[in-house]
């Protein structure tokens, strides 16, 4: 009995072994990085799903739809669309990436990029600059400070429609308080909106005002997590007020100002409410940057072409993929882990 036991346990334990050979190993295969997080982390993924279905939702369906009316010739004349009780089908083609060839080689498309690069850039630069500089003065103890960082504040607080017209009346000919002081001092009027090099001006302009007050805020926060110590330790070394500003508070504020030129960058990139309110991208298409054509394309021409206003689109959102990979592989080589 004893024998026979043992026999048949020896019998088990043989066949384990051989089914774990088998397997490879003995023990059941540890779950998936998907899985251990869904496991471990139920309650916070439970609390974030109404929000990634809707954002799916809101975000995903017209980028999917953009993306393939863009392979289409589609346009006013050709979806579907309903004229009283009479409903008519769509009668779109199938074109594939002709509408992707004829604007990457055409003048419109390549002239319309050029002085979308150069807005941003400028804005981009000059905003940053002058955020910078009046981080730097707020971050000091001088008399009315707050009452200082209340009024740079105020721009970013207004609606950016109202002062886009704000800043329209201002511009205006006739009546413009630019104009005003500028024939109260003997000059000339100066056409602000109506000459393609002073209206690109303009909006450059309004853009920095805006755009201001958030990197001035970002950087003074910066500014103000940088430990005093380290100035301290570097005026005992000797180190002149600029070599302080160089090798203390650029690093320091390093990860802020990664982040918000990068933010800046993809705003000022898709500023569709200082072109379009300011000068509808004109005079002529001066001004015109990509998202306002694209929106050209799509509610203002006739008939209106649905299919290059998404190929547009497209190409703006590969265009910011890029920049934002390039930016990221590069502040990675620099050291951020970002």
């Amino acid at each position: 009995m004893a024998v026979h036991t043992s026999q048949s346990v020896a019998k088990a334990a043989g066949d384990d072994v051989a089914r774990g050979r088998s397997r490879g190993t003995g023990n059941p295969p540890p779950p998936g990085k998907l899985r251990r997080a869904l496991s471990t982390h139920w309650y916070a993924w439970t609390m974030v799903a109404p929000v990634v279905v809707v954002i799916g939702v809101i975000i995903g369906y017209p980028l999917v739809r953009g993306i393939f009316l863009s392979l289409t010739d589609a346009n006013e004349r050709n979806v579907a669309r309903s004229i009283g009780v009479n409903h008519l089908p769509a009668t779109y083609k199938f074109v594939g990436l002709d509408n992707y060839a004829d604007a990457l080689t055409g003048e419109q498309f390549l002239g319309t990029l050029g002085w979308t690069l150069v807005w941003t850039v400028s804005c981009v630069s000059i905003t940053f600059v002058l955020g910078m500089a009046l981080a730097n003065i707020l971050n000091r103890r001088i008399a009315g400070r707050s009452a200082y960082r209340m009024a740079l504040i105020l721009p970013w607080a207004v609606p950016g429609f109202v002062s886009v017209f704000a800043w329209r009346f201002l511009y205006n000919n006739d009546r413009g308080l630019l104009n005003k002081i500028l024939s109260g001092a003997g000059f000339d009027g100066i056409d602000w909106l109506g000459d393609p090099t002073i209206a690109k001006v303009a909006v450059i302009v309004v853009n920095v005002w805006l755009g201001v007050p958030f990197i001035m805020v970002a950087l003074l926060g910066g500014l103000q997590s940088i430990p005093g110590e380290h100035y301290e330790a570097a005026e005992m070394d000797g180190a002149s007020a600029w070599q302080r500003f160089c090798h203390v508070t650029l690093p320091g504020l390093r990860p802020v100002s990664t982040t918000v030129i990068l933010l800046s960058t993809i705003w000022t990139f898709n500023m569709f409410p200082v072109i379009f309110l300011l000068t509808r991208g004109g005079p002529g298409d001066a001004t015109q940057i990509l998202v306002t054509q694209a929106y050209k394309f799509s509610f203002e021409i006739s008939p209106r072409d649905f299919a290059q206003s998404s190929t547009w689109g497209v190409l703006i959102l590969v265009l910011l993929l890029i920049f934002a990979t390039v930016y990221r592989r590069v502040l990675r080589t620099q050291g951020d882990d970002w």
